[in-house]
């Protein structure tokens, strides 16, 4: 085996290992703190007793590991925080990251992955210079890879947005005809479904009970998903509030047209597969479809043309 082929896919494993910890520390369930609370019986534990029943990666590595993610993170200059911060609520916060643990994160797989090339390229005939350009590399892609795993993560939350957008105004348009309020409406998506949509709709009711106003809370709906379907919704409601039209007539106008862009949607996608079928037919299945037929007939015709 080719050995930049073997020191690559090590590299990339052990910075796939990282990731996956991380996000492994990061998707515990705050419930299980209270469940931890109470023994089978119902007596209820010492702080110490709690902290004890904990796993060992949930007392000792994950407080390291988080530990170390937030000393990295401070590192990292000022300058592109807002941005990430952005990105970060774009995505959903996935596994409750902030911008510290995520930036330490990107220098704690920098890191490895450059030391793992450094360490493995010792034991290969490369020259100091090669094996430096080769650490800068790698340690650049190791810094990369979260980035381009949070921008593959806030394609598919975007994409799930628009899938339960359509369905998500039916049922809005329903509540609110049957009698309740738009807010009330919003509650009663959240309650029914656990879709990102409802998440989002639970988020508005919660900022807007706090004490801000509706548009401000659908207008920051729209800049925290950077979807334009949801972008036109937001902006159909804000403006039928200022003018005093009746948002059960707009839901169901805007669920209407939502349900001819979810067909149209759908035929489109439907006319692309058979580009997309294009490329594993010819490099997957078209070689495989040759080398059956011709193989046979290879042998003779390289006997006949050697006899010549």
């Amino acid at each position: 085996m080719n050995p930049i082929s073997l020191l690559f896919g090590v590299a990339v494993s052990g910075v796939v290992l990282t990731l996956l910890y991380g996000m492994r520390a990061g998707s515990q369930a705050d419930t299980e703190e209270v469940d931890r609370l109470y023994t089978v019986g119902g007596t209820p534990l010492t702080l110490e007793e709690v902290e004890l029943s904990q796993p060992f990666s949930e007392r000792v590595l994950k407080p390291g590991m988080t530990t170390v993610l937030q000393f990295l993170g401070r590192m990292t200059p000022q300058r592109n925080l807002q941005d990430l911060q952005h990105r970060l609520v774009v995505a959903g916060r996935p596994f409750g990251w902030n911008v510290v643990s995520f930036l330490g994160l990107r220098l704690l797989a920098a890191l490895l992955l450059a030391a793992l090339v450094f360490v493995l390229t010792l034991f290969s005939d490369q020259t100091l210079g090669r094996r430096l350009i080769l650490t800068a590399a790698f340690g650049a892609l190791g810094y990369m890879l979260p980035i381009l795993w949070l921008g593959s993560h806030t394609r598919r939350r975007q994409s799930a947005l628009v899938r339960a957008l359509p369905d998500g105004l039916d049922m809005l348009n329903i509540c609110v005809g049957a009698g309740l309020g738009f807010d009330a409406a919003m509650t009663k998506v959240g309650e029914q479904w656990d879709t990102p949509l409802s998440h989002e709709f639970n988020r508005v009711v919660a900022e807007i009970r706090l004490g801000k106003t509706r548009r401000k809370a659908l207008q920051d709906l729209s800049r925290r998903t950077e979807v334009p379907e949801i972008e036109n919704f937001v902006a159909t409601i804000v403006q039928a509030d200022q003018l005093g039209v009746s948002i059960a007539k707009v839901l169901r106008t805007h669920a209407e047209q939502m349900r001819i862009f979810r067909r149209q949607r759908a035929e489109e996608q439907a006319r692309q597969a058979t580009i997309k079928l294009l490329f594993p037919l010819v490099f997957m299945i078209f070689p495989s479809m040759l080398a059956v037929l011709l193989g046979p007939a290879i042998p003779p015709i390289l006997e006949t043309f050697g006899s010549l």
